[in-house]
């Protein structure tokens, strides 16, 4: 039967969302990827009970994640069942709707049933009460902000859910529905997006600068740009390679530019004596609206990298500065 590490908590790094209660792990255990119906689950459920024993106590899903709608969230539960259960009140839990989830007109965006519906079925799956956020997974152009939020607000007040969140709204949305969330007093704390070293549309947008003004906090997904900032494609990118949507600056600039960039932020990461993985994640910790960053660590090395980020997050002008010159 597992016990938790009684050091679990010994060397973390935990950041607060704005001027929340929330507090979460400078990393966060996400299960976007790796975590489907094709999973090997004994792999998986021994890379999330590392990951706990090393301070990580965040773990993110989404309706939508697997491969296979809901995959991600079963495992979740199974492990959380087995083993994390007697550990509740130290985990953050959270979810998303709004991506295909089911068939039909309310199995995607964030109509009110869509949203209560989607819950409910993380909820069951998952063996949980409440999760502790709950995220509207995208924009919804065809509903109204206005229903959105009442519709998350009205999840908190039914006791589902302890905050909310948003994911993948950009400034122009995330301003209006804070509004509404201000006039409701919803306790909504992050924006959850994607943001690394190639990816910073969240800074020229001015989608960071107005969650700091409103003293919520951001969750940067991707923080690597699906391998692209590790040492892995240094020697050349190939063109069957799969990236977010949101990485679209291999499509603007093309690959030799994008090898030419890595490669110049590789060796700044050796002076800092990190390697470019590392790099790329405390240069998003550098930022204090950053509250966590989620990564998909799915074996326990490539999650034990990770944490040795956190040995370094400062940067100075002079590295920040180069880091500009060879990103923007």
């Amino acid at each position: 039967m597992y016990k938790a590490s009684d050091n679990r908590y010994d060397d973390i790094m935990v950041r607060r969302a704005g001027n929340s209660g929330l507090q979460l792990p400078a990393l966060s255990f996400g299960m976007w990827h790796s975590f489907g119906d094709d999973a090997n689950f004994k792999d998986s459920e021994a890379a999330m009970l590392a990951a706990f024993d090393r301070g990580i106590f965040s773990f993110d899903l989404a309706n939508n994640y697997g491969p296979g709608s809901g995959a991600a969230e079963r495992m979740f539960g199974q492990v959380y069942r087995a083993d994390l259960k007697p550990y509740r009140d130290e985990l953050i839990i959270t979810t998303k709707a709004g991506y295909h989830m089911w068939p039909g007109v309310y199995g995607s965006f964030s109509s009110k049933k869509t949203l209560v519906a989607a819950l409910d079925r993380s909820l069951q799956r998952m063996g949980l009460d409440y999760v502790d956020i709950y995220y509207s997974h995208r924009f919804d152009p065809n509903t109204s902000l206005e229903e959105t939020a009442a519709a998350l607000d009205g999840i908190v007040r039914s006791g589902k859910a302890l905050y909310i969140g948003i994911s993948n709204y950009y400034d122009k949305e995330e301003q209006e529905i804070m509004k509404y969330f201000k006039e409701m007093r919803t306790p909504f704390v992050i924006n959850q997006m994607s943001y690394n070293l190639l990816n910073r549309k969240i800074e020229d947008d001015g989608t960071i600068d107005a969650l700091a003004d409103a003293k919520k906090g951001l969750v940067a997904y991707g923080p690597l740009a699906e391998g692209l900032l590790t040492d892995k494609y240094l020697n050349g990118i190939p063109d069957s390679i799969h990236l977010h949507s949101t990485n679209d600056f291999l499509v603007k600039n093309g690959t030799d530019s994008a090898v030419k960039r890595i490669n110049a932020l590789n060796e700044l990461a050796k002076n800092r004596n990190q390697s470019l993985a590392q790099m790329s994640l405390a240069w998003l910790l550098n930022n204090p609206t950053v509250t966590s960053v989620i990564t998909g660590a799915s074996k326990i090395n490539h999650l034990e990298d990770n944490l040795k980020a956190l040995d370094n997050t400062s940067f100075t002008d002079d590295e920040l500065a180069a880091i500009d010159k060879i990103t923007k």
